[in-house]
Order: structure tokens, then sequence, then C-alpha cells
């Protein structure tokens, strides 16, 4: 073992090593606060003025993060953000945590992360332990990074360390946080394994970065892939005339052999319709087929626009049609009690709706405004007045804060995408998806 790989070990176990997280989104900030209350001084290096200013208050604009949390941890000067890569300047550990989402043809987008490598490598002193954990395609962080980072006299390994530990956060969460999830860690070297885990409680050591990145696809594929089936499942139970929901339910009283995956308007958030994307381009690069992934995808890109047709229906059924109808929408971010807006299948179902000719509103406690596709909208009260005028009530996204008994007791017609209504059973006014 090298002078800088003991140097380093000694500094993590004593908790004088510092630490910088390149990015302060959903994934970054509960990392640095993690890391922060802990022990560790962290820097977060957070490009977005607005953000930063609004940390340095003592203010989250994540809703997983207590702004009580930050406060403290600011005053302590245990968390500092700036927007600086020279904050960077005598970091122990570098964690990068920035967005790697698709370009225009659908193939991964490096370039955030090449630029925070780019930025980011004068400021980087040897014997630094580099973390890469913004998902992306197998073999990124040794074709990718290393190169970067490694120069003439200047090997991984010896003179600085490399991993890739895959974010597993999943927001809104209230049973896993991010010290409760086990972190799956591959080093390009076993003396780069072993300095992560000395900062995490429960590590997964795997035996090379492929792996670790390999395994985070895995995860969200089996997802994707299961979403579509179910969604599949959910258009051809409606033709049969079977309660999908009272199906699935059956089908979970089964204690093994099988988990439960439930239907909904489409897919959202920067994982689970972005992740396998980035498996597929890589198996097309090697001639290798990734049909599963492949006819998942296009299941539930087509939910949005299958959604737009049960409510054209639904609406026919009671004598109405689409145009000059009124609709209001609960919930519009991609998933229950969030506020991200990430590749909501909301926003394609009112674009639908809007060209339709139909009255659009929304109600969300989490979005108080949206900007889309040429429109600004804000978010309404649901008042009994608001669910009376409205000619069908389309619930895309569960909130656990929404009185859906007073909607059910005021509304004419109601579109439920997320079987929120379930205790609301056998009621005509109640469609379900």
């Amino acid at each position: 073992m090298t002078k800088r790989f003991t140097g380093l070990k000694r500094k993590i176990i004593n908790q004088r090593a510092k630490i910088a997280i390149i990015g302060l989104g959903y994934v970054g900030l509960p990392l640095a606060v993690e890391f922060a209350e802990a022990g560790f001084k962290v820097v977060g290096l957070e490009l977005s003025e607005e953000k930063v200013k609004k940390l340095r208050a003592g203010k989250s604009y994540i809703s997983d993060v207590p702004s009580v949390q930050v406060k403290s941890l600011i005053r302590a000067k245990r968390l500092v953000p700036s927007t600086c890569y020279s904050a960077l300047d005598d970091s122990d550990i570098v964690i990068v945590c920035v967005p790697t989402p698709l370009n225009r043809t659908k193939d991964p987008d490096m370039s955030y992360i090449l630029s925070a490598l780019e930025k980011s490598k004068p400021h980087i002193k040897p014997g630094v332990l580099m973390v890469l954990e913004s998902t992306t395609y197998p073999g990124t962080t040794d074709e990718v990074i290393r190169p970067v980072l490694e120069r003439k006299n200047f090997k991984v390994g010896k003179d600085f360390f490399l991993c890739f530990s895959p974010e597993r956060i999943d927001p809104a969460n209230r049973q896993f946080k991010t010290s409760d999830i086990p972190k799956v860690v591959g080093g390009t070297t076993s003396n780069c394994t072993k300095l992560y885990s000395q900062i995490i409680d429960e590590v997964h050591p795997v035996s090379s970065t492929q792996v670790a990145e390999m395994a985070k696809l895995i995860e969200n594929t089996f997802r994707i892939v299961n979403i579509g089936l179910v969604n599949e499942l959910a258009i051809i139970s409606h033709r049969l005339g079977v309660d999908v929901w009272e199906a699935i339910h059956a089908a979970s009283t089964k204690p093994f052999g099988y988990m439960p995956f439930f239907p909904g308007p489409g897919i959202g958030g920067h994982c689970i319709g972005i992740d396998p994307v980035y498996l597929s381009w890589k198996a097309r690069i090697h001639g290798a087929e990734t049909r599963f992934i492949d006819l998942a995808s296009r299941t539930n890109a087509g939910m949005p626009e299958y959604v737009v047709k049960r409510i054209t229906q639904a609406l026919n059924d009671t004598g109405q049609s689409l145009r000059k109808s009124n609709i209001l929408i609960l919930g519009i971010s991609y998933k229950r009690d969030v506020d991200d807006m990430r590749e909501s299948p909301a926003l394609e179902i009112i674009s639908h709706l809007k060209e339709g000719g139909a009255r659009v509103e929304y109600h969300d406690p989490f979005v108080n405004k949206l900007e889309y596709n040429g429109y600004k909208m804000r978010s309404v009260a649901l008042s009994a007045a608001q669910i009376r005028k409205s000619d069908l009530i389309l619930i895309l996204t569960d909130h656990t804060d929404v009185d859906y008994e007073k909607v059910v007791e005021n509304a004419s017609l109601i579109f439920d995408t997320r079987n929120a209504l379930k205790i609301f059973k056998r009621r005509s006014k109640i469609v379900r998806l």
C-alpha cells in the first residue's frame, strides 16, 4: 500500500478528510448532508447561484432535506456551498453527482460529467479519492473518467483513487433514507474500493467499476420492464372488462414468486425512463439487442396518449366532448409527494388535452407553478366550487395531502390513473385506468 493510500485512509477514519460534492441536486444535497452529519467537513459545489444562496441562508430546496438541518450544518461550517471550483482545493474526496441526460438522438450526454472533470482537474491534488455517482453506461469510469485524470507519472490506485458508486436515493421514501441504503462500490483497483468503504456504513464491494455501473442499470431496467408489462396488462384488462387493480391485489397474495407493480399514466423522473436507454446504447455498440427494454419504453411512452383517449371516451359516455371541457388535474409531479417535474407524464398529457381544445387547470401541493411548451399555469386551490365546475377530475399523481373525500363528494366525473380512490369502490362517477 502506498503512503498516499495510508494517509488518506487515516484521514477518513479520523474524520479529517475534506469531502467535496459536485452537484447539489436530488442526489448530491442529501449525500452532502449525510456526510456533514457524520462529522466530515463537506464542500458542496453547485453552479446555480440561486441554490447556493438558499443553502447559505439555511433553506433547503429538496423536500427530503429539512431546512433546519441545512441551517444547523451551515452555521457549524460543516457544510460549505459554493459556485467556484476553487472550493475543491485541498479536498481529499471528490464525489461527482451531476446529471446524465440523453441528447436529442437518445444517446448518452456526457457533457456534464466531462465539464465537471475538466473544471475540477486543476484543483485536484495527488492522493485524492474520486467517486462518480451519476448513473451512466458500463465502462464510463474507466473509459471516460480515468483517462482525463490519469497522466504521466500519475497513476490510478497509486497516486489517486477512482470508484463508481451508483446513487440509490428514492425521493419521498420515508422508510429508506440515504444512510439506510447499502452502497454498491466498484473501484478501479482494490485500494480504491477499500477507501470508500471507510466513509459508508454498509457497503457491498464489487470487482470492478463496470460491475457497479451495470448493477445500477439492472435495478432500473428491472423496473421499466415490469412497469411496461403492467401498463400493457392494464390496457388488456380494460378491454376485457377486468379490474386490473383487483387482479394485481389478488396476485400479490402469493407469498413467493411474485412482486406487484402498478400501472400509471406513464413514467417520469430522471432514472427509470433514462437509465435503461444508456444500457441499450452500449449494447448496440457491441452488436447486442435490448428488445425487452425497447418494448417496455415504447409501451410506457404511449401511456399519456392512452390516458387522453380514455378521458375522451369517459366524457363521450356522459354526452360531453373533450373540446371546451373543463379538466382539473390532481398532481402533476412525476411521483407521489415530491416536487420533481423531470420527465413527468403530466406534461405530455396536458399538451394533448390543450391541443384537443380542453380547458386545463391543476392542483398540486408540491408544484406551485408550471411553465412548459409555451404555456404558464399555477396550481389552483382544491375548493368544492373548483371541483364542481370541472367536467372531469384527472388524478395523475396520488399525493398524500389531498382531500379525496371532498373530490368524490363534489365531482361529476373522475378518471383515476393511480387507484387513489380505491376505498370509494363501485361508484359510477369514478373511472379507473
